[in-house]
This record gives C-alpha cells, sequence and structure tokens, in this order.
C-alpha cells in the first residue's frame, strides 16, 4: 500500500486518543485535552532539538548550533502562545470537568522533568516521584546522570581553545552549575575576542533563561492553571 499523509502521520490512531472522561462530556474537556497533548508532542520536540545541539557543539559546528538554536526559540514561543488558546476557557468551564482528573496533574509530566534535567535544573525528588520500572523513572535516571546543556557549551568552549577550569569541565553533572569566577572571565573574553562563540552562548543563555522563565510563568503543562485563576 502506498504511503499517504493519514498513514505516514497515523492519523487514525492520532485522533483517537483524545478521550474525555466527562459525561456528555464536557465541551471545554476536548480542549484541555488537546492543548496538554499538543505541550507533549512539543516537549519530545524540543528533547530531540536539544539533543541534537549538545552533540553540535561537542562537535564544534557552530553555524548548525546557531541555527537549532534559532528553532528551539520559536518552538518555546509557540508552547507559550498555547497559553492564550487554554485562557479561553473560564474557571467555571474547568471546573465542570476537574473532578474527572482526579490527582492527575501537570506536573506529572515526565518529559517536562526531562526538559529541567538536560538544562541543568536537576532534582533527585523529581525522580522518586515515578514508579520504580516506570518509563518516567527509567529516563528521569538516565538523564540524571548524563551530562546537561551546559556541560556541552564548556566542551565547546574547550574546542575553541579557550581555558575552561578542569574542576568545571570534571564537575558531577548530577549537580547545579556553580558559579566560577574564572569562568565569567573565560566568557567575557570570549565576548571581546570571538563574536561567533559569543552569539552561541548568547543564544543558548537566553533560550535558557527565557524559556524557563515562560514556562514557570505559564504553568505549562499544569491542568490546575484555571482553577489558580479563581477569585
Amino acid at each position: 500500500m502506498a504511503v499517504s499523509y493519514a498513514s505516514y502521520l497515523k492519523l487514525d490512531e492520532l485522533l483517537a486518543l483524545q478521550q474525555p472522561r466527562s459525561p456528555g462530556p464536557e465541551h471545554d474537556e476536548m480542549l484541555f485535552i488537546v492543548i496538554h497533548q499538543v505541550y507533549e508532542l512539543w516537549f519530545k520536540e524540543m528533547l530531540h532539538e536539544l539533543g541534537y545541539l549538545e552533540q553540535l557543539l561537542r562537535d564544534n559546528d557552530t553555524p548548525r548550533a546557531l541555527h537549532t538554536l534559532k528553532r528551539i526559540l520559536t518552538v518555546l514561543k509557540v508552547m507559550v502562545a498555547q497559553i492564550d488558546v487554554l485562557e479561553t476557557m473560564t474557571p467555571l468551564e474547568f471546573l465542570s470537568f476537574r473532578d474527572r482528573l482526579e490527582s492527575g496533574s501537570g506536573f506529572q509530566s515526565f518529559q517536562f522533568r526531562e526538559l529541567e534535567f538536560v538544562l541543568g535544573t536537576k532534582n533527585p525528588a523529581a525522580v522518586a516521584r515515578y514508579a520504580e520500572g516506570s518509563e518516567g523513572r527509567r529516563r528521569l535516571e538516565a538523564r540524571y546522570r548524563e551530562p546537561t546543556l551546559w556541560d556541552a557549551f564548556l566542551a565547546y568552549l574547550a574546542r575553541n581553545q579557550y581555558p575552561v577550569p578542569a574542576a568545571l569541565r570534571d564537575r558531577d553533572v548530577r549537580r547545579p552549575p556553580e558559579p566560577s569566577r574564572e569562568m565569567q572571565q573565560v566568557l567575557i573574553t570570549v565576548y571581546r575576542t570571538n563574536p561567533a562563540v559569543a552569539s552561541v552562548y548568547g543564544a543558548a543563555h537566553h533560550r535558557h533563561e527565557a524559556g524557563h522563565r515562560r514556562i514557570r510563568r505559564g504553568r505549562i503543562p499544569r491542568d490546575d492553571a484555571q482553577q489558580a485563576r479563581l477569585p
């Protein structure tokens, strides 16, 4: 059978995944499900791109790294814009089906926690929230042991002959990056002498800070955001 648009994207399976639990069902539950499923797909794409970015940095491929950083920022903008769609749902509309979610919460998204781990915010308590042997537990345990995007950037600087302190190159990747005056001086030198490398740091730092801030502020993918807006 020839490949078609529907078969390539597995539309039959995809469009069968939206299954409201409320009686009727409540009209707005479909929007809620679609928005959060789309978030999970974007999280998957973000993890895909960040993994690629780490490899590009380790390979010292500046042009492709900048191109990938631009794509990541664009995806972040789309993710944040989805909040506007979710906020067309009033608190009362959300409460019409909220009880059907029981203890379910967007904070249980293991892909969201993976993004935090990749970007350097690692909390072992987050791993413990997932059952032994579960897919979420397995993936977070792996991410917890792996180097972060920051470590890939340090490798990139070293490839460009900058004196990255040995303590940072050999750091425990399970712990958050520590402030370093030596590293600050290296980055100042980068900004003053190498615009290409400086642009990679500027883009990566901006995307990390802005993305994490926007996601936290926007409560992505928290399912009780509407309830939080009740007077």
